[in-house]
C-alpha cells in the first residue's frame, strides 16, 4: 500500500475539509442544541458528489475509490459527527448495498436520486429488542399475490424522519434465524408506515434518528432486495463496509480533539506559562495522537482492500473496534486538556466525548466486533 495520497485524493479531501470548515463546523454546536442539522446540507452534500462516491457514474455517481470516500467520511466527522452519519448511512449503507444488490430497474429509479442529495435513505435493521441479535428479528413481511405486507417496529434508524428510502430487513418465512431473513426498498411514503423522532440522544443530537412502525404496509415483489431469504447476507455485507465507514468517522472525532487540545493547551496559561509547557498535558496530547495515527492506518488499511477486491471484513472490524475506542479516549484527553472549560458547550470538547460514545455501540458493538474477529481468526464461533 502506498501511503502517499494520489492527486485525485487530495483533491477531495482539501474539498471537503473546506467544506466543513465553512460550512459545517460553525453550526455543529447551533445544530448540537437544537438537535437538527439543517436539511438543506443535504443538497450541498450532494453537489459536491459526497453522497456518489464510490457508485458508478452511469446511476449518477461519481465513481472514485474507497481512500477517497474514507477521507471524506473523516473530515465530516472532525467537523459534526451528525452530519457524516447522513453520508455514512444514505450512501454507505443504502446507496452502495442498492448498487451491489439491485437490479437494473431498482438502481435506476434509486441511485441518481440518492446521489444527487434529492433523495435520503435509512437502513432499518435494528428492532426494539433485537440489536446485536440482528439474525432474530421480528419485523414480518407476508406474502400477498404479488405483494408483501411489512408489519413491526425498527428503532434507533439514523435518518429515519428524513429518508425517501428505507432499506427495510424482514422475515418472510419461519425458518429459525437469519436463514429467514429478506430485505426490501420501502419508500418512506408508503401508507401504513409511521415515523417518530427520538429525542433527548446523548450524542449525535443534530442526526435524525427514528422509530418506524410498520402497519400492515404493502410493498410491491419486485421491491425485494437480492434473493429472497438473503436478506441476513445483505445486511451484513453492508456492515462490514460501513464499520470501515464508522472507523473513518471517528478518526475524524479523535483528529478534532488533538485539534482543540492542542489549540487549547498552547493558549491558556496556568502557574504562569501555558499549559502545554507541562509534561502532563504533553503525555495527554501525545496519546491522542498517537490513537490518530493508528486508527488512520488501520482504516486506510480496510479501504485498500476493498479497492483491491480482496478480503476485508476482518480488517473491518479490526479498524472499528480500534477507532471507536480511539476516539472515546482522545475525546476523553481533550476533555481534561481543557478542564472545567471543557464542561460546558462553549467548548467542543464536551460534544466530542458525547458523539464519541456512541460510536463503540452502533454498526456492531464493540464486544460484537471482539466476537467477529476471535472467530475470524479461529474458525470457531463463540456464540
Amino acid at each position: 500500500m502506498d501511503l502517499e495520497l494520489s492527486e485525485e485524493q487530495s483533491a477531495v479531501r482539501q474539498l471537503a475539509e473546506d467544506f466543513v470548515r465553512r460550512e459545517v463546523t460553525p453550526n455543529a454546536a447551533a445544530w448540537d442544541r437544537a438537535e437538527s442539522v439543517d436539511r438543506g446540507i443535504v443538497q450541498q452534500l450532494g453537489r459536491l458528489g459526497f453522497l456518489g462516491l464510490t457508485v458508478p457514474e452511469e446511476y449518477g455517481g461519481c465513481g472514485g475509490d474507497h481512500l477517497a470516500y474514507c477521507l471524506v467520511t473523516e473530515e465530516l466527522g472532525r467537523g459534526d459527527s451528525a452530519v457524516r452519519g447522513i453520508v455514512s448511512v444514505s450512501l454507505g449503507l443504502v446507496a452502495k448495498t442498492l448498487a451491489t444488490w439491485g437490479d437494473e430497474t431498482q438502481k435506476r429509479t434509486w441511485l441518481p436520486r440518492l446521489t444527487a442529495g434529492e433523495a435520503l435513505g435509512c437502513f432499518a435493521l435494528t428492532e426494539p429488542g433485537t440489536g446485536s441479535d440482528a439474525g432474530n428479528l421480528t419485523t414480518r413481511a407476508v406474502p400477498d399475490g404479488g405483494d408483501f405486507r411489512i408489519t413491526g417496529t425498527k428503532m434507533f434508524i439514523t435518518n429515519g424522519t428524513w429518508a425517501d428510502l428505507a432499506l427495510v430487513f424482514a422475515r418472510t418465512n419461519d425458518t429459525p434465524g437469519h436463514r429467514g431473513l429478506s430485505a426490501f426498498l420501502v419508500p418512506a411514503d408508503a401508507p401504513g408506515l409511521d415515523r417518530r423522532p427520538v429525542h433527548g440522544k446523548l450524542g449525535l443530537r443534530g442526526q435524525a434518528t427514528a422509530e418506524l412502525v410498520f402497519d400492515d404496509v404493502r410493498v410491491p415483489a419486485s421491491a425485494m432486495l437480492g434473493p429472497e431469504g438473503k436478506g441476513f447476507s445483505v445486511a451484513m455485507s453492508a456492515l462490514a463496509k460501513g464499520r470501515m465507514s464508522v472507523a473513518a468517522g471517528c478518526v475524524g472525532i479523535a483528529q478534532a480533539a488533538l485539534d482543540a487540545a492542542v489549540g487549547y493547551a498552547r493558549e491558556r496559561e496556568q502557574f504562569g506559562r501555558p499549559i502545554a509547557a507541562h509534561q502532563l498535558v504533553q503525555e495527554l496530547i501525545s496519546d491522542i495522537s498517537v490513537d490518530v495515527a493508528a486508527a488512520r492506518l488501520l482504516t486506510w488499511r480496510v479501504a485498500d482492500l476493498v479497492d483491491r477486491g480482496q478480503d476485508f471484513a476482518t480488517a473491518a472490524s479490526q479498524a472499528k473496534l480500534y477507532a471507536s475506542e480511539a476516539a472515546v479516549r482522545a475525546a476523553n484527553n481533550a476533555l481534561q486538556v481543557y478542564g472545567g472549560y471543557g464542561y460546558i458547550d462553549e467548548y467542543p470538547v464536551g460534544k466530542l466525548v458525547r458523539d464519541a460514545r456512541v460510536m463503540t455501540l452502533y454498526e456492531g458493538t464493540s464486544q460484537i466486533q471482539k466476537l467477529i474477529i476471535g472467530r475470524d481468526l479461529t474458525g470457531v464461533s463463540a456464540f
